[in-house]
């Protein structure tokens, strides 16, 4: 059978999202699948050129329009292994930092972080994804997928940001989420995405097996980061981790002072 006017749905080929779509296309055959960029994705959803699209948290937080579709996420409840700081030197003594362009979430967690743990405020730089953390001069450097999970040399201390968030907050972090445009007609998109959710977790090892040899891990580091590191269910106390967050992004000027989290036609389950 074909379908007309298939609903469009962005996503990350990242190793975090495969869970969320697992089975999609078989789940929900109205749909098609378009792969890019996070911040890519964000910008195509405001253009119309998407109807869902899984977005990191600091991009929903930028449009009032903005709902979210699903109670399924990518998010942590401790310690996330692919975001980490590596420094130099102490965290209180961070005074340059360069933030891995491919998250611009994991960059205002991790400035979150430095101002309310020691106060401190770095000037920042970029780091371009082809560049090696030990060609920076900075004090730190924040890194996120594959290369966070292989520590660099020279550096002293590592943060996992998943972990410290939950120490210093004493709740998850949500990275990104299911969102469309507010008055979107998906049907019955959000029932799809929780089942494909629910599938992909049901098959972790497959998965882990799968993509293991393309993100350079042995299929246990696959099986753990996915099983153990990551949450993927949009829950009560995830929702008041992205309250938290957006309120200390807003107050660092990284995310607009007043938004509102909505969900389009979906209860959350966890």
């Amino acid at each position: 059978m074909s379908y007309l006017n298939k609903i469009r749905i962005g996503a990350v080929s990242y190793l975090n999202t495969k869970p969320l779509v697992f089975g999609l296309d078989r789940i929900a055959p109205y749909t098609e699948i378009i792969y890019d960029l996070p911040s890519r994705l964000a910008d195509r959803l405001a253009l119309g050129e998407l109807d869902v699209a899984l977005i990191p948290s600091i991009e929903f937080m930028q449009d009032p329009s903005y709902v979210i579709v699903s109670d399924a996420c990518i998010a942590c409840r401790g310690p996330v292994m692919s975001v980490k700081l590596f420094s130099r030197t102490h965290p209180a003594q961070i005074r340059s930092l360069a933030l891995d362009e491919g998250s611009r979430t994991s960059a205002a967690l991790v400035q979150i972080l430095l101002e309310q743990r020691y106060g401190q405020r770095p000037i920042l730089s970029p780091l371009p994804i082809g560049v090696r953390a030990e060609e920076t001069t900075t004090d730190a450097v924040l890194l996120i997928g594959d290369r966070a999970m292989r520590p660099p040399a020279g550096f002293l201390a590592e943060w996992d940001l998943g972990e410290e968030w939950r120490r210093w907050s004493r709740l998850p972090f949500v990275f990104a989420m299911w969102t469309t445009r507010a008055g979107a007609d998906l049907g019955g998109l959000d029932l799809a995405l929780r089942e494909a959710r629910d599938e992909g977790i049901a098959h972790l090892s497959e998965i882990a097996a799968h993509e293991a040899p393309r993100a350079g891990l042995s299929f246990d580091e696959c099986l753990t980061y996915l099983r153990d590191n990551l949450y993927f269910y949009l829950g009560p106390r995830e929702q008041q981790g992205l309250q938290l967050f957006s309120s200390h992004a807003a107050r660092l000027g990284l995310a607009p002072a007043t938004f509102d989290f909505g969900f389009h036609d979906c209860e959350n389950s966890r």
